[in-house]
């Protein structure tokens, strides 16, 4: 028998663990998926709809809404101080309670923070139609972020939905119906706003001409009001009841020396600095960057499509500002409905994620030569086909959201610990959501204000800080980590 010399320098676990982690990756990607519980995830979908029906039917008017409460001083080129700091309210809000709204998900359940969540939706925008006043706008969209956890919850539930296996299917679902809602949001703004002007015959008491933004308001609670009920008689609760007896009954027991490291790590709840690991911080911090951009440029499309063109945008009216995005929304939900999963499962979810981000610069950079192009032929044939252009970049780029979202998943420490892992990173990202439309609007404003790089340097700031954020995409792994697979006992497969 030959035995082989083994000395300290002999690769041992290296190469075993190397070609392991290749094995795992193969199988995942050669694995049949599972069939995911349909009922289940078409209810959650079509909870997802609700959150930008809500929050972008608001786009089309809301720098019309700006300059009617006559706060700027008749000055146009102000308005996008206020609307930018309108739109930063409702994220400023639910950062200061997603992470709690969404730890609590991990304690008492999905459905009861749906539930609430759903329901201070109503409330709030109900109040944001009847408002007449700029402090009772900002009270309205700060109730919305207060009340509405939901955002960092719906991504846990389809990470309780879902495994490796299919859980490109079950994302790709997710920009699809985001995508449906984003549609018929900005229709519904852009429509049915000041409806005393654009249906007079049917529209002729005098409290819709009082309150002209109060109408599509109302649609979009009536879709949320459907939304709750259906969600409170047929969705069941994703967290199997066993962990919810052991979170519940662990969170505050300890052993009898007193130490609460008694109990596994995988059972009881985690302490926040437990959930800083590396690939935890790496995969927030990609999705940190994702949102910051991509609120921003969403932020400065309508301002850009409504400024006057003396002031570097087009002139347009709240009704085409709303087919303009109401199509974008489409579009992505198309593209991503039929080819997100197989470009993924092709590309990896890496190379998916940092192609979103390397189209970033461009959509920013399209807006300022869209702009001397109107300025130079007229908003005619040639801009629409560079606007339609801008809008297929934006496409792609909302591909990033599903490959970050199965990167942050994966990064959890535990499985009990998925809905403060959402909690965190959508925290993190409505901070920045917080800052980005409040910092774009601004700078546009002081960009057409002060001549910078003749009122385009907003533009080229922003296409600045997305090569940075392409730098920090190259930083995650080339496939996402391994995460381990709960088997209690739960019927979700309805």
């Amino acid at each position: 028998m030959t035995v082989e010399r083994i000395d300290e320098e002999t690769p041992l676990l290296t190469n075993t663990t190397n070609k392991t982690k290749t094995c795992n990756v193969h199988e995942r990607r050669k694995r049949a998926p599972t069939p995911l519980p349909k009922v289940q995830i078409s209810i959650l979908m079509l909870l997802q709809i609700c959150e930008p029906i809500t929050s972008q039917s608001i786009y089309p008017y809301i720098n019309q809404l700006i300059s009617e409460l006559d706060i700027t001083g008749g000055d146009e080129r102000k308005v996008g101080y206020y609307a930018g700091l309108i739109e930063s309210l409702f994220f400023v809000t639910e950062a200061m309670t997603v992470f709690q709204w969404s730890r609590a998900s991990d304690h008492i359940g999905r459905k009861p923070i749906l539930l609430i969540g759903l329901a201070g939706s109503m409330i709030s925008m109900l109040l944001f139609g009847l408002s007449k006043t700029f402090w009772a706008l900002v009270i309205s969209r700060c109730l919305t972020g207060l009340l509405n956890g939901n955002i960092g919850v719906m991504k846990s539930t389809i990470g309780d939905l879902t495994d490796s296996s299919n859980r490109a299917e079950g994302v790709s679902m997710l920009p699809v119906v985001w995508s449906l809602g984003a549609t018929i949001g900005p229709l519904i703004g852009g429509t049915f706003a000041r409806p005393h002007e654009r249906f007079p015959k049917v529209f002729t008491a005098p409290f819709w001409k009082a309150y002209p933004y109060f109408l599509p308001c109302l649609i979009g609670v009536g879709y949320v009001f459907v939304a709750f009920w259906i969600t409170a008689f047929a969705f069941k609760e994703t967290i199997p009841k066993k962990r919810q007896s052991r979170i519940l009954s662990r969170a505050s027991s300890t052993d009898s020396s007193g130490n609460p490291d008694f109990h596994s790590r995988a059972d009881r709840p985690l302490l926040l600095r437990e959930l800083f690991t590396y690939r935890v911080v790496l995969s927030v911090s990609n999705y940190v960057a994702l949102a910051f951009l991509n609120i921003s440029f969403n932020a400065l499309l309508p301002l850009f499509l409504a400024m006057p063109l003396n002031i570097g945008g087009l002139g347009l009216p709240p009704s085409a500002i709303g087919y303009i995005m109401g199509g974008y929304g489409a579009a992505t939900g198309i593209f991503q409905f039929f080819w997100f999963a197989k470009i993924n499962r092709m590309l990896g979810e890496k190379r998916v994620f940092v192609t979103g981000m390397m189209v970033l610069p461009g959509c920013f950079m399209m807006l300022p030569m869209i702009s001397v192009v109107a300025q130079n032929f007229g908003v005619y044939a040639l801009v629409w086909v560079m606007i339609a252009f801008t809008m297929m970049l934006a496409v792609i780029m909302d591909m990033a959201y599903g490959a970050i979202f199965m990167y942050i998943t994966a990064s959890s420490p535990t499985k009990a610990a998925l809905g403060a892992t959402h909690g965190l990173s959508q925290t993190s990202a409505s901070i920045s959501r917080a800052i980005g439309p409040a910092l774009s609007a601004s700078l546009f404003s002081l960009s057409v204000q002060e001549g910078w790089l003749y009122g385009y340097a907003v533009y080229v700031i922003f296409a600045m800080l997305s090569v940075a954020g392409i730098f920090l995409a190259q930083q995650l792994p080339e496939e996402v980590w391994e995460e381990e697979e709960e088997n209690d006992d739960h019927d979700i497969n309805a």
